[in-house]
């Protein structure tokens, strides 16, 4: 499958039978074990990032960029910090979803830009750009390309996350533990750390901070890129 034809899949996807999916595994309501399973590890990555960020003591007034913001799940605590959001997501479907959650939560107030775009769309600079369970999405052989994109974005911060590919994780992957089957979802890729640093690194960036969620039905690391201090 071409890297065009997972694009399309991932965008129809989260249009239909995904959104309704995802939208129940983000919100608050009521779903199945392995729904909740998600819904806890995902939050906890967006409450490790938030703990970093908020840490840092400068989120009020940075531009961040969020890309592949679903529903909201970051966007809308980052507005709510002060940081000045721009959000996007392939699915325009799940970026209405957000612009609502978004709205209800601020009340009107320092609302994140939104707007339907992928990854390879995405123009602009920012001071931190972040890609939050996205790359599952991509193959490894379009990650390079990907980062370098994500990179060209950023002046000073890149934070993403993935799923980390080990002789563990793979096995439990093949024998459908962590990932529910064809009819569900698309396609779920594992990356390896040491090729997502390589090219981290490659783009002259070095890991400030790194973290892992492992729960039973989720698994994701966490890295936090800043600009060499030579770099321009």
């Amino acid at each position: 499958m071409t890297a065009t034809d997972d694009k399309t899949v991932v965008r129809e996807y989260f249009n239909a039978t995904g959104f309704d999916r995802w939208q129940r595994i983000y919100g608050d309501g009521e779903v199945n074990k392995v729904q909740l399973d998600i819904r806890k590890g995902h939050q906890r990555t967006v409450d490790t990032l938030m703990g970093w960020l908020e840490a840092d003591g400068n989120l009020a007034g940075l531009t961040c960029c969020d890309a592949g913001c679903g529903v909201g799940s970051l966007s809308i605590p980052l507005a709510q910090a002060g940081a000045q959001v721009y959000a996007s997501d392939i699915s325009a479907k799940m970026v209405e979803e957000a612009r609502q959650r978004a709205e209800v939560a601020l009340e009107g107030k320092n609302l994140p830009t939104f707007e339907v775009k992928d990854l390879e769309e995405l123009a602009g600079r920012y001071h931190t750009v972040i890609c939050l369970d996205v790359l599952i999405h991509y193959p490894q052989d379009k990650v390079q390309a990907m980062i370098s994109h994500l990179s060209s974005l950023a002046e000073s911060r890149l934070i993403m996350s993935f799923a980390p590919k080990t002789v563990f994780y793979s096995a439990l992957k093949k024998v459908g533990e962590f990932f529910p089957g064809p009819s569900k979802a698309t396609r779920a890729y594992l990356h390896r750390e040491a090729d997502i640093i390589k090219a981290l690194e490659a783009d002259g960036w070095h890991i400030e901070r790194r973290a892992m969620t492992k729960t039973q039905f989720y698994f994701s690391r966490l890295v936090e890129a800043v600009r060499e201090p030579s770099a321009s």
